[in-house]
């Protein structure tokens, strides 16, 4: 396994982007809870990343909570259609706008984080989340949260094609398949980003 060099993940270059850690897909009162899923997982993860976020706060690494807001009536066709095929047309609405099931898990931003609010599983998608990392000097990304497979992976992946250095906080993510978790963790390994654990980037950070 490579070793973390500290140089890769230097505060100054650096941002820590903290995905979808909402109520509805940790919470037990949340959508995602409330359809069975097993939350262990998720719950693992952002309790690692609310660690991860406190040392990146004392070394002054720039923090960015992407979240994702659903308005009632503003669903894609293409996802609509989607959903149609699948027959989840009427599975309950994710984190929609000024619901509980919307709201933050884990770490609250503070005076001075970057907040994204997304409606894709990327949050470069239709957002100045680029322009914004640019005029902040941060050409590096620390990613953690909510779900390896899906958000966690398309946030990584499009960070990389806009040249960003990316890293995956391993044990900071999950999926709610530890499968799924797996096999996107080794898949990002193997196309565009590094996944080091909470431990090895904290102590980087010191």
């Amino acid at each position: 396994m490579t070793e973390l060099d500290r140089n890769w993940v230097a505060p100054a270059r650096t941002a820590l982007v903290l995905v979808d850690m909402q109520v509805d897909f940790a919470a037990d009162d949340g959508a995602m809870g409330r359809a069975g899923h097993d939350l262990k997982p998720a719950q693992a993860a952002v309790a690692k990343a609310t660690e991860l976020t406190a040392a990146a706060r004392a070394a002054d690494v720039a923090i960015v909570f992407v979240r994702l807001i659903t308005r009632p009536g503003e669903k894609s066709a293409t996802l609509r259609e989607y959903q149609q095929r699948r027959g989840t047309e009427d599975d309950a609405p994710l984190c929609e706008e000024g619901s509980r099931g919307a709201e933050f898990v884990g770490p609250k931003p503070q005076a001075g984080d970057y907040v994204v609010s997304k409606s894709r599983y990327s949050p470069f998608t239709a957002t100045r989340l680029e322009e914004s990392l640019r005029a902040m000097g941060r050409d590096t990304l620390v990613v953690a949260g909510l779900t390896t497979e899906c958000c966690i992976d398309a946030t990584a992946r499009d960070a990389f094609e806009r040249d960003f250095h990316v890293f995956i906080a391993a044990d900071a993510v999950a999926a709610y398949e530890p499968d799924l978790h797996k096999v996107a963790l080794k898949a990002l390994e193997l196309n565009c980003a590094q996944a080091f654990s909470t431990a090895d980037l904290i102590m980087a950070w010191k």
